[in-house]
């Protein structure tokens, strides 16, 4: 039985691929690595293939028409067969110590019968151009080391939100969920972080950092280029998430997880204008209104909780060009806050 499924996108990924997937191995026939080959153009492919012929029992390499990190997400979690699954970016990797705590404690509650929908860890952020670090944890949020419910989940501040990197979902709840994906999309770690929260009943959260989460490559999307640049993906996964669960079910939704998923959209609508008012043009004014519109004509109620009964009402009543000056300067106020600016 593999307790973990890791899902690898990789698209020319063959300078830093191996150091990820070397980490992995170290879980040895406890997990199970699936290297999703998202139609790169360099050696991944082979690097890929290169380890499968090594680690049969261990490594899956998948090739497959390029679609995007979300493409690959949709297809590592079709193919996985461990109890749990997390996704690993090809640049990223996990700490050692975390990394055997993890297994250790999964093992104990499969001996116990008591396996939570949803794994909680810490993660780091790591930026050596700079020689900063960041270890994002969530001491403040939930009970340590125990299983609870969304009813003992504390509040969140506005920098705070779930990130991929912080979860393992197991994986019959994930797919009982109904995630997928959207392909040709970046930020879509979003929709990951926030889609399938309603069908995690039961969590546990191990006060250790887990993923290395590196920032310095200058194609990453997250750059502030790059964020500006693709305004138009962040839309896009901002609309998913608003269509995912209308105003009416967050309301139904226990006390917890309601409070949790209207603040999630809150500041996720915050960061979508920051990439959309980053440049003050025409086509980003058309496209700011065309969102809210979106929301509007789905789900009014959401719409006005969104607009004027939460973070972005700050912004709301400010011109385009100096909404796009006071929606950088909370973005940044977000990354100094986390030691990364």
């Amino acid at each position: 039985m593999k307790l973990i499924s890791f899902c690898v996108p990789c698209f020319n990924s063959q300078d830093y691929m191996k150091h990820c997937i070397d980490c992995l191995l170290q879980g040895g026939d406890d997990v199970e690595i699936l290297i999703i080959d998202d139609g790169s153009k360099d050696d991944t492919a082979k690097i890929a293939d290169e380890y499968q012929d090594k680690y049969p029992t261990i490594i899956k390499a998948v090739h497959k028409p390029n679609g995007g990190h979300g493409s690959g997400v949709n297809k590592g979690l079709e193919l996985a067969t461990g109890l749990y699954y997390k996704v690993v970016d090809s640049d990223d990797w996990l700490d050692d110590d975390g990394y055997k705590h993890v297994i250790s404690q999964i093992k104990k509650h499969l001996e116990a019968n008591t396996m939570p929908d949803l794994y909680i860890t810490d993660f780091l952020y790591y930026k050596p151009s700079v020689n900063k670090e960041f270890q994002r944890d969530f001491k403040s949020q939930f009970p340590v080391e125990k299983m609870f419910g969304w009813s003992e989940v504390h509040h969140f501040t506005t920098e705070e939100v779930f990130l991929m990197h912080a979860l393992m979902y197991k994986t019959s709840a994930l797919r009982e969920s109904n995630l997928h994906l959207p392909e040709h999309t970046f930020y879509v770690d979003n929709i990951f972080a926030y889609n399938p929260l309603p069908y995690m009943k039961t969590m546990f959260y191990i006060p250790q950092k887990l993923y290395i989460y590196f920032i310095g490559r200058a194609d990453q999307s997250v750059t502030v280029t790059n964020i500006v640049k693709r305004y138009k993906q962040q839309i896009v996964v901002m609309e998913n998430m608003t269509d995912a669960f209308s105003y009416e079910k967050i309301k139904k939704m226990e006390r917890g997880l309601k409070k949790y998923m209207f603040h999630a959209l809150s500041v996720l609508m915050m960061v979508t204008l920051f990439f959309t008012c980053g440049e003050n043009t025409k086509e980003r004014i058309a496209d700011t209104k065309e969102l809210w519109a979106h929301i509007k004509k789905k789900d009014k109620k959401l719409y006005y909780k969104l607009r004027y009964r939460s973070y972005p009402v700050v912004v709301n009543f400010l011109p385009f060009g100096l909404k796009g000056k006071v929606m950088r300067y909370f973005y940044f106020k977000i990354a100094n806050r986390q030691q990364l600016g």
